[in-house]
């Protein structure tokens, strides 16, 4: 065991004791430890505890630590608290500018477990509240997680997208006479991928330029009068592949559908479901595009934890081309995101009245995410909850629930008679946090009898509802709705990937929700 080793296991000791509260002088002694030992070259490995205390300036205890360390290979003490300290709060820890004091705050005041829990609390503004962060440290630590995932090989597809597309056209540009286009997971939209697949048609070998990216390229090379048969195969999931007779030297993938007697299937619908029967029956959905949403009716303002003001969000609303703006800022128990108490609500309702006459035609919808408490209950009285144009139900506390509960918790929260939405079902952040665990049937069949719509999170750390589940979804006639849960301005861009996983679940404009027009939403809303 090197001194470097040595030194880094007594700093995390050392941090792990801070973390659970011991006292501060003997933490810190751990501190000093670990760094007179990694300042000193001279092997450790063969000394004594007499001989490491004179030579390191160390305390009996901690020489005694180091001498276990190095004769066992082991250190019981940092053993055991490593087993009493969630896997998620140690790589919390491991993430730099973040101490073991700022952890405990974010363990124990805030009940943050992951990276993805972290980085979704820098996403949304709300680290910059917290007693010892600030705007800067928020941005260090956003940068540090992001790169900490990416580093693991599976990326969000948000992570991706452009870079991709910049790529695609760099090498259009770059060789005019060849067909150059997107293919495999990324052509498919998932919502992880784990490398960008480009396929590049050419009479001519083609010489790549090096290019420099944190996500792995894979490129594929054919003949122009094969690049459907190749595109096909590539883009495809392997059971929606194996499900088609894919001749060699088809130039189009539509040719290619042709063939098997099938109309052309969008790349996003290629995972081997519903697809292949709905084209050969004729039944293959319009998919639901980003132009045909009229609204955006899930967001945050500076009333709770947004970064923009109700009315910036509603003007940039506006800008997009879109008819209306619901605002949905936290309820009163998410203290954590400044939830609004009645008077707050009140307050802003007026503001709304006096936005809506300067803004007409255009309208902001009044509205709230409401904690869904552990018991299912929403989190006001009926007073203020009949004052809302519509309610997003959501559950943001206590998440360790077994299925049971979970469902329990949210069926109680569908059948309040003021739920109209029912927010980011599994509060799941991709890549680090699974969600508690719901019987989806169950759920879709609660929102069905309770006329209850059901949240897409476009955030492309959350993308719940999972696309898996949209098609039963539909069988029970409940309608999505693509929302971006935005906390500031740029936050309206992630409409499109709440899009794009519609799309791959079959959603069309007609049970899309915010692709209501305004004159269509009022109506909905009024009969709720």
């Amino acid at each position: 065991m090197t001194n470097k080793e040595i030194s880094g296991l007594i700093k995390l000791t050392g941090q792990l004791m801070e973390l659970h509260g011991e006292n501060k002088f003997k933490t810190k002694s751990y501190s000093n430890a670990s760094f007179q030992i990694g300042k000193n070259p001279k092997p450790l490995d063969s000394l004594s505890v007499p001989e490491l205390e004179g030579t390191f300036g160390l305390g009996k205890s901690i020489a005694a630590k180091v001498f276990e360390m190095t004769t066992t290979g082991k250190l019981e003490v940092l053993e055991e608290h490593i087993n009493k300290t969630p896997k998620g709060v140690l790589d919390i820890l491991s993430v730099k500018g973040v101490g073991a004091s700022k952890v405990r705050v974010l363990w124990k005041d805030m009940e943050i477990e992951s990276l993805g829990e972290l980085l979704q609390l820098c996403e949304e503004n709300r680290l910059v509240e917290v007693k010892g962060f600030g705007a800067k440290t928020q941005e260090s630590i956003k940068q540090n997680i992001q790169y900490r995932i990416s580093s693991e090989g599976k990326f969000h597809y948000a992570s991706a997208e452009n870079m991709a597309l910049q790529l695609v056209n760099q090498l259009r540009n770059q060789f005019p006479d060849a067909q150059v286009e997107l293919t495999g997971e990324i052509r498919r939209k998932c919502e992880i991928i784990e490398q960008i697949n480009i396929l590049i048609s050419s009479e001519n070998t083609i010489d790549i330029p090096e290019i420099e990216t944190n996500i792995p390229i894979v490129f594929h090379h054919c003949k122009p009068n094969e690049f459907g048969s190749v595109q096909l195969r590539i883009t495809g999931s392997e059971s929606h592949v194996n499900s088609l007779n894919i001749p060699d030297g088809i130039s189009t993938e539509e040719e290619v559908y042709k063939q098997n007697g099938m109309p052309y299937i969008e790349p996003e619908l290629r995972e081997g479901l519903s697809e292949i029967e709905w084209a050969k029956t004729n039944s293959l959905p319009e998919l639901v595009k980003d132009s045909d949403l009229k609204g955006i009716v899930h967001n945050h303002s500076t009333y709770s934890d947004g970064r923009n003001t109700l009315e910036e969000m509603a003007v940039a609303c506006r800008d997009l081309g879109m008819e209306y703006f619901g605002i949905a800022d936290h309820s009163k128990t998410a203290v954590y995101a400044n939830g609004l108490y009645p008077e707050d609500v009140l307050k802003q309702h007026q503001e709304i009245d006096e936005l809506n006459k300067k803004l007409a035609p255009f309208k902001i919808l009044k509205g709230i995410e409401s904690d869904i408490l552990y018991d299912g209950s929403l989190d006001y009285e009926e007073d203020i909850l009949r004052k809302f144009d519509y309610v997003v139900a959501s559950v943001h506390s206590q998440l360790k629930m077994d299925e049971e509960k979970a469902n329990a918790r949210l069926i109680t929260a569908i059948e309040n008679p003021y739920t109209t939405i029912l927010g980011h079902p599994t509060s799941r952040l991709l890549l680090s946090r699974k969600g508690y665990p719901i019987n989806h049937k169950k759920i879709i069949d609660a929102c069905s009898a309770n006329n209850v719509v059901i949240e897409i999170n476009a955030n492309p750390l959350r993308l719940d509802l999972d696309w898996r589940h949209i098609q039963y979804a539909l069988e029970k006639n409940v309608m999505l709705s693509i929302n971006p849960d935005a906390h500031n301005i740029d936050g309206f861009t992630h409409m499109h990937y709440g899009t794009c996983v519609a799309r791959k679940g079959g959603l069309n404009k007609e049970m899309t929700f915010n692709a209501l027009s305004l004159k269509e939403m009022e109506i909905y809303l009024n009969k709720g």
